[in-house]
């Protein structure tokens, strides 16, 4: 399987970038680990539905995305990671990239959970990630043209919208095949919504500096409007001074008088 951008086939000879380089690294590394360990790391670091809420063991949602069930199961997640990952990464940049990753495989471990959550067995692996990947790759670049199996032809929102409605069927037909098709469709929905309602994390950030923007601009005006009606009754504390004199203000004018001496000596000082 490969496609073709601008009538140019792209192979293995596509390079990495940089943020799926690293999760590629990451990823082998921690197989490696798992091969050569004599600890099962499935129940502690694997997505267990039940530990979630009666041990709150939450960053399973995180670190299950990690470990693989073997060697094929890692080839087909980091070859998908390459073969789709590298083109989105180039148009988004590595920050936004790995953002996502991370985003639509927790969301893929939640979905998941969501769906089976007296599971006790455990759900390991990057698919999750990976079908919010296609599903980017499938929104991105609808027409690129995907070669599946290296041989047959098909638009790249053709073959999300194939490998989506095989994902939902099998994930509602409960086949027991020992696929976690809940995270693989929640990995998708995830990846939906992220792009369609624009749940960028840039832009969740400015959201909040534009609240407190806001905000402390609120803040500013009712000060200054404070400000400005504090000065009014001083000045028609002074005109009654030039009017009746001094002697003649009642104790609440004089103190007026007193704060507003304090506030401009303060004013002056700055």
């Amino acid at each position: 399987m490969y496609y073709q951008y601008n009538r140019v086939k792209i192979g293995f000879g596509s390079y990495l970038t940089p943020a799926v380089k690293k999760l590629i690294l990451i990823n082998v590394g921690v197989f490696i680990f798992q091969v050569f360990s004599t600890v099962n790391l499935n129940p502690v670091f694997g997505l267990v539905p039940k530990f979630i809420y009666t041990r709150f063991w939450i960053w399973q949602l995180f670190t299950y995305m990690f470990l693989h069930g073997g060697f094929f199961h890692l080839f087909w997640n980091m070859f998908g990671l390459w073969m789709f990952g590298c083109e989105i990464e180039r148009y988004w940049g590595s920050k936004e990239f790995l953002k996502y990753y991370i985003i639509t495989g927790m969301g893929a471990g939640i979905f998941n959970f969501i769906f089976t959550p007296t599971s006790y067995i455990p759900i390991i692996g990057a698919s999750g990630a990976i079908f919010g990947i296609l599903t980017a790759f499938g929104l991105l670049f609808p027409d690129r043209l995907i070669f599946l199996y290296f041989l047959f032809p098909i638009k790249a929102k053709y073959f999300v919208l194939f490998f989506g409605a095989i994902t939902f069927f099998s994930a509602f037909s409960h086949t027991g095949d020992g696929i976690a098709h809940f995270a693989h469709l929640g990995g998708m929905v995830v990846g939906y919504l992220y792009l369609k309602s624009d749940w960028r994390l840039y832009r969740i950030k400015k959201y909040f500096e534009n609240r407190k923007k806001k905000k402390n601009l609120k803040v500013y005006w009712n000060k200054k409007r404070k400000e400005e009606e504090f000065k009014g009754r001083v000045d028609a504390i002074l005109d009654k001074i030039n009017e009746v004199g001094y002697d003649n203000l009642t104790d609440e004018e004089k103190k007026i008088l007193r704060r507003a001496s304090n506030f401009f000596s303060d004013d002056e000082e700055e």
